[in-house]
């Protein structure tokens, strides 16, 4: 009689075959073309537009070219890079595949559709191109929080649908369909765009400061949180309605203290010799000091646009460079340490913010100077960029992996 073996028998068939990789590198995960045609966008339009502003350059677009450059930076290169990190995120989050393939190509397409529009199009067309995006987005991932039954996630989604309305109010203002001015819905972008930057950092950079610091304590109570969210939207609403002055430079000044805080609580002193961290620290301490700015604003002592351009730059910019850096090597296999190339571009981010906005505000007769630099280094970091991580994100993952 047989007598069972104490141990099963190795198989000598050959272990299955992973999966053959479907589709074009580019069109796998989310964050590929809509990082790199951000980059590309933020490359090229800031210097476009300084020439126009500084009289050196005439563009035949659909809309004032202030106008243009605003809303470029808002809905085209944040609202770019939102968009391919949720599409990659929510895949993350729920193990449910996000557009992919021709589906992703199409989005990708229509988002590029409405860059060139505002070049060669009647402003209706580029309008219509332009609003049709984040609702498609919004739909698409709604459709897979709900089937993941991922309830915790759905509130980024409704930011996006926010998002739609004012690109929608912001046309619809700019083509005289409706009495509104036409940078209340810049605002409005700006002030989402802000609070999206709130909501995940407090998930990620005390994370990502932890994962690297053995024995790091970071200890924010959840109390701390929920009144620096409510606060900080309570000011940005007073700002974007128009609010009385007293009342925007007081929640100014509150959101400005809990922000500051906040930075201070996460220890960013750490984080010094890993800098794919510390520009994500540095990036956001330009929101205590862009909201200081605007109530500062409110009193007279200077221009509105440095503290809207301090938020801009320094925090939405130098975060995206600081995110679309970390996630891209992390989605395609790369160790999370960034080259000589990525550091000079994050500083150049920075640098370029200081000039923007800190030069102009102690010497006004700088301005014209300080622009064109800051042009300068901000196309620059973003080249950097584009040198650097199109290769990558044309190409399949170094662990072989879909994605």
């Amino acid at each position: 009689m047989n007598q069972p073996l104490p141990f099963p028998q190795r198989s000598s068939a050959p272990a299955p075959a992973a999966p053959a990789l479907q589709g074009l590198p580019l069109l796998r995960l989310g964050f590929r073309p809509f990082y790199l045609g951000s980059a590309l966008l933020a490359c090229v339009s800031v210097p476009l537009w300084v020439l126009v502003f500084l009289g050196h350059l005439q563009l035949n677009l659909a809309i004032p070219p202030m106008l243009w450059h605003a809303h470029e930076m808002l809905f085209g290169f944040a609202a770019a890079v939102i968009v391919g990190f949720l599409l990659t995120a929510v895949k993350a989050w729920t193990g449910l595949p996000t557009p992919r393939g021709a589906t992703l190509g199409a989005l990708a397409l229509l988002w590029l559709a409405a860059r060139l529009a505002a070049f060669v199009a009647p402003y209706p067309v580029y309008a219509a191109l332009d609003m049709l995006l984040l609702p498609a987005v919004a739909v698409s991932l709604l459709r897979v929080l709900i089937q993941a039954k991922n309830r915790r996630n759905i509130p980024l989604i409704s930011l996006l649908v926010l998002m739609a309305l004012a690109n929608g109010l912001f046309h619809l203002s700019a083509l005289g369909l409706v009495q509104l001015p036409v940078l209340a819905p810049l605002h409005a972008e700006l002030a989402l765009v802000l609070m999206v930057i709130t909501v995940i950092t407090g998930r990620v950079l005390p994370m990502f400061t932890k994962n690297v610091t053995p024995g790091l304590v970071i200890n924010v109570p959840r109390k701390f949180e929920l009144a620096l969210l409510a606060v900080t939207a309570a000011a940005l609403v007073l700002w974007v309605c128009a609010a009385p002055t007293l009342l925007v430079a007081a929640g100014a000044v509150a959101a400005a203290a809990l922000h500051a805080v906040r930075l201070a609580l996460w220890k960013p002193w750490v984080t010094l010799r890993r800098p794919i961290l510390w520009i994500l620290h540095a990036s956001y301490a330009w929101m205590p000091v862009g909201f200081a700015l605007l109530a500062a604003a409110q009193a007279g002592w200077l221009p509105e646009s440095l503290a809207v351009h301090a938020l801009a730059v320094g925090v939405v910019g130098g975060l995206i460079v600081g995110m679309v850096t970390r996630t891209a090597r992390g989605h395609t296999g790369r160790p999370l340490q960034a080259s000589r190339g990525e550091v000079a571009a994050y500083a150049f981010v920075m640098l370029a913010t200081v000039l923007r906005v800190l030069v102009p505000a102690v010497q006004p007769q700088w301005y014209a100077g300080a622009l064109h630099a800051a042009a300068c280094l901000w196309a620059l970091a973003f080249a950097i960029y584009l040198f650097i991580y199109t290769p990558w994100l044309t190409r399949t993952r170094l662990d072989g992996k879909d994605g």
